[in-house]
């Protein structure tokens, strides 16, 4: 009986739109984290995607040996594709040259993302046996031979190459690349017992897969072996598109707390519209028993309706976008599991914990309430409200984002934005007592309106300034990082790189580079020194050298020395000074941490045989995803004077006419562009310094980042539709009390046009009080999440100060005007009627 009873109250609110807020609410909350999911997924996958193509693999195992056949067959076992490459250095003769070069042998299959760029166009064919292709710059040092002896075999040089798909950016990497089959190396002769070569082992498939092979194989990989994707640093893209991810992670975060808020707020609005007919229930002998039967029932099935039209939506949601999306990024599609599980536990646990503390507030209304309005029941503390809020948030979050630190923060400004915002909302609101009751003009009356509605203002502020807040705060992070990567990638960034350069060249090359026209950036000299102690401690011992294991530290390489008398560019300083005595040097902050070094330690060298002991000066951050040369230590010239050296720079050269007609002539004559003949008089010049060209890198990394932007932008727009309806739910929270007083100054006379002037008075106050709270609530979730998850630089947003409450009031005044326009236009009979 009571069953039936619930489903024909349920009917009759549903057709009386009682029902619809707290419904449309649930919606919002499952539409916006299946959609954003389902989309934020789709971009990740794409750009994970795209950026793959900088390794031409989704996995590789870099060894120094082969890896146990065991490996490979678990590999088959889960349905991954693979290929096995070789990387070598060998010389190769043409006559009576030779140079030094990087011979990359391949099997079929190769690459398994991306395409190979030769001069003629992309591909993904190999070298026929016998043959090979070779980097431009290999040609220009040798002549452009028809063929090449390389080992005990020759070769036909039969394609020139732009650029390899996993190329890599390492300016000191100087050996030009030739390309060669597997087959083939056998013939050469050149891989004898001892020598130093590369085995790559690419792989390729679903995620499901490469994380299942990661999980097995990872751990059988000893010290000397890598495991690379596109999140590792030799990736170019690794910091775009990490930071990527977590914009979009946090994007859906703040979609999940909109979603949180609009129910709480509905929730609330449903449980106060009906104290009077629990009491009404309970005066007639309903139990506790059937009350909570009954509106228990409501709530199960408001919430199953929002979930299902939720689900629905998500998916409309994600289709919708695709046909928006480029090709590239439609193209990937995830499945559709996690995002439709999300979206349900989504509406289940923000349903019934946003839904908690009003609903015990509603079962616990006493019978008296019919001849005492006034009477609310359970007095329970907000602490409980606000405990179950905040944790709905956090597992919602972290089931979402598997990331406590975006989990927190997020959790942590919302805290921040309750208690200062029903705090200083409250404090402000209460300023308006010192006005009268006056109603003789619109801004008395709607001061008066805020006065009354102290209590329901604040928490309408709450509202409106959460959603300002969130608004604010994925607006200057989705700038932020655009700001960051165009500084990364300018329009005029270096497209080649000259290493090598001896000391008698650089002046010649200045020269060469003027006479050009071309603007090359500084010079950088290059000394390549081991670090061995730490204040006379030694890094690694003769039985872990031995062994081969890296020490306890993980140094165990050479690195690339270099002196300059400024700081980088690219580089902060984070403590002491930057270089000025001669036994000074700066270190790396990421080098710093790990080694455990600090100001003033003192750090020992070897170099060419000889110990340099050297005091650490300063420590900087490194902006390594750029693409210029960058050094873990920077010495001064006075301490590594004694030492040879070379050194690298780099340029950036269109495809456009240069300044020298000869060399343009020449180029249109014999060499193709202009660029060309520059390059290869270049070479034919200075034929002992290497040149290494990323154009092919750069644009392709150009692509990547125009692809995250536009990534940026979607999710942006999402998070403003969320915010839009969060508005629209808050704004009808309050519209039983307005629609009261209305009628009570209709009935003393009040003009039409005195209460719509006074309304938007009203709501535009709260609108720019929220928008001032909101700029302040922003700028410190903008300080934790610069500071602890994306790395970003910390500033103020001073515009905001001004732009936020205009553009608030102006939003809320609309909102709330609009939302009021039917009410406002009402006669004081129908407000009477309509209220009672």
């Amino acid at each position: 009986m009571e069953l039936s009873l619930a489903w024909r109250l349920f009917k009759r609110e549903l057709q009386q739109g009682q029902l619809l807020l707290i419904i449309l609410a649930i919606t919002l909350a499952v539409l916006s984290v299946s959609g954003l999911a389902r989309v934020s997924e789709r971009l990740q996958v794409a750009i994970t995607g795209q950026a793959s193509q900088f390794i031409a693999a989704d996995r590789i195992i870099d060894s120094p040996v082969k890896i146990d056949a065991a490996i490979l067959t678990k590999a088959e076992d889960l349905g991954l594709k693979h290929v096995t490459n070789m990387q070598f250095n060998s010389m190769v003769y043409s006559g009576d040259k030779f140079q030094l070069v990087t011979v990359r042998a391949v099997e079929t299959g190769y690459p398994l993302k991306g395409d190979i760029e030769l001069t003629s166009g992309k591909t993904k064919a190999l070298p026929q046996a016998g043959e090979i292709w070779f980097e431009t710059r290999l040609g220009g040092l040798l002549g452009y031979p028809k063929s090449i002896e390389l080992g005990n075999s020759e070769f036909v040089l039969s394609n020139e190459i732009s650029r390899l798909p996993d190329a890599g950016f390492n300016p000191f990497a100087s050996s030009p690349v030739v390309l060669m089959r597997m087959e083939d190396v056998a013939k050469t002769g050149v891989i004898q017992p001892g020598s130093r070569v590369t085995y790559l082992y690419q792989f390729a498939g679903d995620e499901a897969s490469l994380t299942a092979f990661e999980q097995s194989v990872k751990p059988l990989l000893n010290s000397t072996q890598r495991w690379v994707d596109v999140q590792s640093g030799d990736s170019p893209i690794a910091g775009a598109v990490k930071r990527a991810e977590r914009f979009l992670l946090l994007a859906s975060l703040m979609g999940i707390a909109l979603a949180c808020a609009a129910i709480g707020i509905a929730a609330q609005r449903y449980c106060q519209r009906h104290y009077d007919v629990v009491a009404m229930l309970k005066t007639f002998g309903a139990s506790a028993k059937q009350i909570r039967l009954l509106f228990g029932t409501h709530l199960l099935l408001v919430t199953l309706m929002g979930i299902v039209l939720g689900l629905v939506g998500g998916v409309l949601l994600d289709f919708g976008i695709s046909y928006l999306l480029p090709p590239e990024i439609a193209a990937y599609s995830p499945p559709l599991t996690r995002p439709l599980l999300l979206g349900v536990s989504t509406g289940l646990i923000s349903a019934f914990m946003f839904s908690a503390y009003p609903l015990m507030r509603l079962l616990a209304i006493p019978p008296l309430r019919v001849l005492q309005r006034q009477l609310e029941g359970l007095q329970l503390g907000m602490w409980l409200h606000l405990l179950l809020s905040l944790g709905a948030m956090a597992l919602l979050g972290y089931l979402y984002s598997q990331s406590w630190a975006l989990t927190l923060t997020v959790v942590a400004a919302v805290l921040l934005l309750g208690v200062l915002l029903s705090v200083l909302g409250f404090v402000m609101i209460r300023l308006g007592h010192s006005v009268g009751m006056k109603t003789t003009n619109p801004l008395q009356l709607a001061l008066a309106g805020l006065r009354r509605r102290a209590r329901q203002n604040a928490v309408q502020l709450v509202g409106f300034s959460a959603a300002l807040v969130l608004l604010l705060t994925i607006l200057a992070l989705r700038q932020d990082l655009l700001n960051e990567w165009q500084k990364q990638l300018p329009e005029n960034a270096p497209n080649y790189f000259l290493v090598n350069i001896a000391p008698d060249d650089a002046k010649p090359l200045n020269d060469f580079m003027t006479t050009k026209g071309i603007v090359a950036t500084d010079i950088y000299p290059v000394i390549r020194g081991r670090l061995t102690q730490i204040n006379g401690e030694a890094l690694i011992s003769n039985e872990q050298s031995e062994a081969g294991e890296k020490g306890r530290v993980g140094i165990s390489r050479e690195l690339n020395l270099t002196w300059r008398i400024t700081l980088p560019a690219n580089n902060e300083l984070l403590e002491g000074h930057f270089n000025q005595a001669a036994d000074e040097v700066s270190v790396e902050s990421g080098v710093a941490d790990r080694l455990g070094i600090g100001i003033g330690d003192k750090l020992t060298y070897m170099i060419d045989n000889q110990e340099l002991t050297v005091k650490v000066a300063s420590i900087r951050a490194v902006h390594w995803e750029t693409l210029q040369p960058n050094f873990f230590m920077i010495f001064t010239q006075e301490a590594l004077a004694p030492f040879a050296y070379t050194s690298m720079a780099s340029f950036y050269l269109n495809d456009q006419s240069t300044n020298d007609p000869a060399t343009d002539g020449q180029a249109l004559s014999a060499y193709g562009t202009p660029k060309d003949a520059v390059i290869l008089a270049l070479i034919q010049q200075f034929p002992t310094i290497s040149i290494i060209d990323v154009g092919a890198m750069v644009g392709q990394l150009r692509q990547i980042i125009e692809q995250v932007s536009l990534s940026l932008t979607l999710v942006l727009a999402l998070v403003l539709l969320a915010s839009a309806l969060v508005l629209i739910a808050q704004t009808e929270a309050g519209m039983a009390t307005r629609q009261r007083e209305l009628a009570v100054l209709r009935t003393f006379g009040a003009s039409g046009w005195l209460l719509r002037s006074a309304t938007g008075l009203e709501f535009a106050l709260l609108g720019g009080i929220a928008g001032v709270l909101a700029v302040i609530v922003a700028e410190f979730a903008l300080y934790l999440l610069k500071t602890q998850v994306f790395e970003l630089n910390v500033y103020m947003h001073w515009p905001w100060w001004g732009i936020a409450p205009f553009s608030g009031a102006l939003i809320v005044a609309l909102l709330g005007v609009w939302r009021c326009r039917q009410l406002l236009s009402q006669s004081c009979s129908e407000l009477l009627k309509a209220g009672s």
